[in-house]
């Protein structure tokens, strides 16, 4: 069953009534429709819309709201939100699709002149906003579905998104009062806006400067996930619920995190409407003060007996000169690693301070990594020579743990790729020969080993492999990749091609000793 997500429950107008104004209303949830296709494709595109829309006005909003929200979804609601274009066009599946429709209205546009404005801003405000930078929060309940660790770290990314561009910061509480309570509750409990299980609404929050100000309420009975949308995503929900309870209404843009319709894709990340919505509360982050300046450290004199010399720091490796030992697709982005260093490219651009010593994202890593994949629960392995490594997050959880324990041979691991739309494929290479790896029992399948001749085109020996959204695998060796598809189970024509110009932009001229 394929999810629409309208976040919110909204009541249908009557004939001839006027929206109410919501500029100030307390509260803002989120319910789901779901329908029905023909067919899926092999790795679909995700399929989510999310539609915010408000609950009315707290103890005074109809319990029976939340149930006339599905019915409303599919109203006419006035040009507020225009159609989503159904994602398998006209037809039969077209008809099934009805995606849902916006409820909350547009912000009234000011006549030209009006209040000194000449046009409206995109971002919208509920009207309040905290009067300090410095705030607590605390998780009451957590869902089933998830261990608290988890649980704690995504709410803490989730928060991180909006800190991370203002002077805001956040702390955990356990005891005592906190300004942002965050529950995971079902059915009634205690503000008038119910749940109503699996499905339908999701979760609510409620603005600064209200009687219930700082409480997130979510759903317990969804089906919460994280980092993938196999379930509701619990890091959008939350970081979308935050930007309520700091004060931001809905926003026309349609790539907002705001945004009334939301597509759910890795990785999580603020519009430019967002920002400006943020700061115009808050304001940008604080400036850390200039460093002081120091003395450069000198070198180490050599030892005289020895004459050797201390091993000082070694230059970064160069993208466009550098054969990669593993690479994999973690939390959306794309990681290649060499030596003790990582490069990070998120939407296919290399971010700015790398690369960085993966040992600065995963402390006690290995000095080097053979191999690297992430696993349906969103568990991050590393290997080196015949042991492994898992992480949650950056969190290492268990490891070092010899590799024969999950049934392989004690040789090295070269390579590692996770395959299909579900993550539920991944595959380990070595030595000319693959296996098939379950990630839920930990242990390979056992009609393994195979050799390479299944992967048509790929060469015998790799060194790293990773898919892309699209479902194509890449397999690199040297400095070169090739791109093998997943239809017609075959390396593409054209193939290999080098790496630093395809993934790091560089020069041929700069690659051409390979």
């Amino acid at each position: 069953m394929n999810g629409g997500y309208l976040w919110g429950a909204g009541r249908a107008l009557a004939a001839g009534e006027q929206p109410r104004e919501r500029w100030n209303s307390p509260v803002q949830g989120c319910c789901v429709q779901t329908s029905t296709t023909a067919s899926r494709p092999l790795f679909p595109v995700p399929e989510s819309r999310l539609c915010f829309c408000p609950l009315g006005r707290g103890s005074k909003t109809s319990p029976l709201e939340g149930a006339e929200s599905l019915a409303a979804a599919e109203r006419p609601r006035g040009p507020a939100c225009p159609p989503r274009a159904s994602p398998w066009g006209q037809g039969e599946q077209a008809a099934r699709w009805n995606p849902p429709r916006c409820g909350v209205p547009d912000l009234p546009a000011l006549p030209d002149g009006q209040n000194g404005r000449n046009r409206q801003k995109r971002f919208v405000l509920s009207g309040g906003r905290w009067d300090k930078t410095d705030l607590t929060y605390k998780i009451i309940r957590f869902p089933w579905q998830l261990v608290k660790a988890k649980v704690r770290r995504t709410i803490e990314e989730a928060l991180k998104v909006w800190s991370d561009v203002t002077p805001l910061t956040f702390t955990e509480v356990q005891e005592g009062r906190a300004d942002i309570v965050i529950d995971f509750t079902r059915y009634w409990h205690g503000d008038n806006l119910p749940f109503d299980g699996p499905g339908g609404i999701l979760a609510h929050a409620f603005f600064p400067k209200t009687h219930r100000e700082g409480d997130v309420h979510f759903d317990y009975d969804e089906t919460w996930t994280i980092g993938n949308n196999l379930g509701t995503d619990l890091l959008q929900v939350a970081a979308h619920e935050f930007g309520h309870v700091l004060g931001l209404q809905h926003t026309a843009v349609s790539k907002s995190l705001m945004s009334p319709f939301y597509i759910f894709r890795y990785p999580l990340s603020l519009s430019e409407d967002d920002k400006q919505g943020i700061q115009y509360l808050y304001g940008k982050p604080k400036l850390d003060p200039e460093p002081t300046p120091t003395q450069p450290a000198e070198l180490p004199q050599p030892d005289l007996e020895t004459n050797e010399i201390t091993n000082v720091e070694s230059v970064q490796p160069d993208a466009c000169d550098t054969a990669f030992d593993a690479a994999a697709t973690i939390r959306g982005e794309l990681f290649f690693f060499t030596s003790r260093y990582v490069w990070r490219l998120r939407a296919g651009k290399l971010q700015a301070g790398y690369p960085a010593l993966a040992s600065r994202h995963w402390q006690g890593i290995p000095s080097s990594v053979d191999a690297t994949f992430e696993d349906p629960l969103g568990n991050i392995w590393f290997f080196q020579d015949s042991q492994y490594w898992i992480y949650d997050g950056e969190r290492r959880v268990s490891g070092p743990t010899p590799i024969v324990e999950l049934g392989l041979p004690a040789s090295p691991v070269q390579a590692a790729l996770v395959w299909g739309a579900e993550k539920n494929k991944i595959y380990i290479f070595s030595g000319g020969n693959y296996w098939r790896f379950n990630p839920h029992t930990r242990q390979v399948d056992n009609i393994y080993p195979r050799t390479m001749a299944d992967w048509r085109g790929v060469p015998q020996e790799i060194d790293a492999a990773f898919q892309d959204e699209f479902g194509f695998a890449y397999f690199l060796r040297g400095r070169d990749y090739w791109k093998f598809d997943p239809v017609q189970v075959k390396v593409l024509e054209g193939y290999p091609r080098p790496i630093s110009q395809d993934f790091f932009s560089c020069t041929p001229s700069s690659n051409s000793f390979r």
